[in-house]
């Protein structure tokens, strides 16, 4: 009972055996009423045959050697006919039967009055005075003496003598027949039945199977299933389902090897970079306490420098770590306003003009609107800036130029940040935006590099639904691009 062809059969036979009976004994009832009425209707007149014989009732005096003589008449013609002279109350005042087989001293005159009537539908059922408590059918007439009604005559159609028959027919043969018929009907019906859910779980069974076999796999072996189509049944729609399930929960899988992979590597990242400072800061100061009173006040100054710009890296770290791990854990939402982009990019080159000029590097704006109205989050997109620029600043040699550049289109403002450093092969642009990612190219400038700046800028345009493009040649320069949609059209 496990299994649902089992559950299913077992439901199958309980229905069809219910059934079976249930149509079995409404047959046996219709059948009995269909006699009842039948026998009702050919022999309604037989009352008013035996009345009309003889003067059953003279001035309130019933004549019961009449009434016995015509008893036996009518009890040769139709064995199971038994007669009855009743008074107008409905009092029993003859009859033909043994005295000690009649049990009631009255009947109810109800469905006499009925039957006489011709208003009501037959089969009309009346008392038996020989059971006491069953009701048959029967026949009845007024018994009148010059118009005036004396009592009524009662012949029940159904007598002892057609219950004895009953039971003889019904024990017969012809019942036996009627019994194996019906037994033989319900056994077909439910092999017919179980054979249908048979076929209809097959499918479910395979398809049981065959989800049991890749979950088995760790869902790494594709489904084996025949190909379904949209018109197919609920069996074919869920064996679809089941395969787009499947292919999703292969790549989540997939993509979660993916970020194990890349969070083992990101703690050995932090690790290493960590470290590093640390122990950068943790030599210096020591060399300081141990030999403060023997270092020249130009040897403390420098051992100081070099200590706070290890101290000035451990904090970028931490921050562009802090920061990258509010935006994977969805915890920033960019809140949108207006704001001019230009002004924006205006205040990011002044910010990194001095950082330039040592350099030796120029940083200049070009601006192709006056306008450049955008929306977006003006702190997070000013962060987006800081990171290209500073990573622009970092990879272009002495002498080169950093170039900051809006042009406005008809939906969207584009601003890019191109560069004259050393460029990106091409074999490396697809993984830049990497975390910890970093370009051999650039001669070690990239060792003050946390390698996360380009991974927050796409996690941050990722958040305003935009992308950034990339487009670089090795020793020529690399230039950023990305656009924020217009005021107006933002509106």
């Amino acid at each position: 009972m496990n299994t649902l062809f089992a559950r299913l059969s077992a439901a199958l036979l309980v229905i069809v055996i219910l059934m079976g009976s249930a149509f079995f004994l409404a047959g046996r009832i219709n059948t009995q009423i269909y006699y009842e009425e039948l026998t009702q209707r050919l022999n309604a007149p037989i009352a008013m045959y035996v009345t009309g014989q003889r003067d059953l009732i003279s001035n309130g005096t019933p004549d019961l050697e009449s009434l016995t003589e015509l008893a036996g008449h009518a009890m040769v013609i139709n064995p199971t006919a038994e007669i009855y002279l009743l008074d107008t109350e409905g009092n029993i005042l003859g009859h033909g039967m043994p005295p000690e087989t009649v049990m009631l001293d009255k009947v109810d005159l109800a469905p006499l009055k009925k039957l006489i009537g011709g208003s009501a539908t037959m089969p009309i059922r009346g008392d038996d005075p020989r059971s006491g408590s069953t009701r048959k059918v029967f026949s009845a007439f007024e018994v009148r003496n010059e118009d005036r009604l004396e009592g009524y005559l009662y012949v029940i159609l159904g007598g002892q003598t057609y219950e004895a028959l009953s039971r003889d027919i019904g024990s017969s043969y012809v019942g036996k027949i009627s019994l194996y018929v019906a037994v033989t009907v319900v056994l077909a019906a439910a092999i017919v039945g179980l054979l249908v859910f048979s076929l209809l779980t097959r499918r479910l069974k395979r398809l049981n199977e065959e989800m049991r076999r890749v979950s088995d796999s760790g869902f790494e072996e594709d489904p084996c299933i025949e190909h379904v189509s949209a018109n197919d049944d609920e069996i074919g729609q869920l064996a679809r389902s089941f395969v787009t399930m499947s292919g999703r929960i292969k790549e989540q899988f997939l993509q979660l090897k993916e970020n194990d992979n890349l969070r083992r590597e990101l703690v050995s990242n932090i690790s290493h970079d960590l470290r590093t400072p640390l122990s950068a800061m943790q030599g210096y100061l020591e060399t300081l306490t141990i030999k403060g009173e023997t270092l020249s006040e130009e040897e403390r100054e420098r051992y100081l420098k070099i200590a706070r710009q290890h101290t000035v890296r451990l904090g970028s770290l931490i921050g562009d770590l802090f920061e990258l791990s509010k935006l994977d854990s969805a915890s920033v939402t960019p809140q949108l306003e207006s704001f001019s982009l230009p002004e924006l990019v205006q205040d990011v080159v002044q910010e990194f003009q001095l950082q330039a000029e040592k350099k030796n590097i120029t940083l200049s704006l070009r601006l192709d609107t006056n306008s450049g109205l955008t929306i977006g989050d003006i702190g997070l997109i000013q962060r987006v800036l800081e990171n290209l620029v500073r990573n622009a600043i970092r990879f272009t040699p002495v002498g080169g130029e950093v170039t900051l550049s809006i042009a406005e289109h008809l939906q969207s403002v584009a601003v890019a940040v191109s560069d004259t450093g050393a460029g990106i092969p091409d074999n490396e642009i697809s993984h830049i935006f990497d975390r910890y990612y970093r370009s051999d190219q650039g001669n070690g400038s990239q060792s003050d590099s946390s390698g996360l700046g380009l991974a927050i800028v796409k996690k941050i345009l990722d958040l305003h639904d935009t992308r950034i493009t990339v487009a670089s040649k090795v020793n020529a320069g690399t230039r950023f691009e990305f656009e924020l949609p217009r005021h107006s059209q933002a509106a």
